[in-house]
């Protein structure tokens, strides 16, 4: 609306330093002038500091993974095998639940795949050699699903074996189950030195 438009960008340019005659933009109205403080907060913040917690994967010693459906990166400090972990639930990916089979909604196996292809791009081993589904993971209606996605060392070719293990989320007592097993390798053989 007009009137609204001009009020902005009178602000806008009053707030760069132009002077604005607000006795004339004022006259005729009710709006009249009112005290305000000489002083903001007296130098007191009220707002929450931020700090380093739970949520916080640098303060946890992690590294953020770069994929939608994963959260942290944990590095094998005796070698180069990775850990890669995630959260799954039906609110915070919502399109999941497009893929119900009889009544369960399953992590499809687009899923699996994209997985492996976004790790072993990251670790130069862009070729999905192999993928075995072993268990469905099947997400809740209400609640989560933690996955684990284990990543060996690479072998003298490059390859590297890569794990998908799940279980559902606020249950310590339940099992790991492996849900897929890959094999990814390099896109061009690893020269050797003979």
């Amino acid at each position: 609306p007009e009137p609204e438009t001009l009020t902005a960008a009178l602000a806008t340019a009053h707030a760069n330093g132009i002077e604005i005659d607000w006795q004339a933009f004022f006259k005729g109205t009710s709006a009249k002038a009112v005290e305000l403080p000489t002083y903001a907060f007296q130098r007191q913040r009220y707002w929450i500091e931020s700090s380093t917690g739970p949520g916080d994967l640098l303060g946890a010693g992690l590294t953020e993974a770069d994929h939608p459906l994963l959260s942290a990166v944990i590095e094998d400090p005796a070698g180069e095998g990775l850990t890669l972990t995630g959260r799954l639930s039906l609110g915070t990916h919502p399109w999941l639940g497009d893929h119900a089979v009889g009544g369960s909604v399953l992590l499809p196996g687009a899923a699996f795949v994209d997985l492996a292809l976004a790790i072993g791009a990251e670790l130069g081993a862009e070729t999905l050699e192999e993928l075995i589904g072993e268990a469905a993971l099947v997400l809740p209606e209400a609640g989560a699903v933690q996955i684990q996605i284990g990543v060996g060392e690479p072998d003298e070719e490059g390859r590297r074996s890569l794990q998908l293990h799940s279980r559902p989320e606020g249950d310590g007592e339940a099992q790991w189950t492996r849900n897929a097993s890959a094999t990814l390798a390099p896109s061009s053989p690893i020269p050797t030195d003979d």
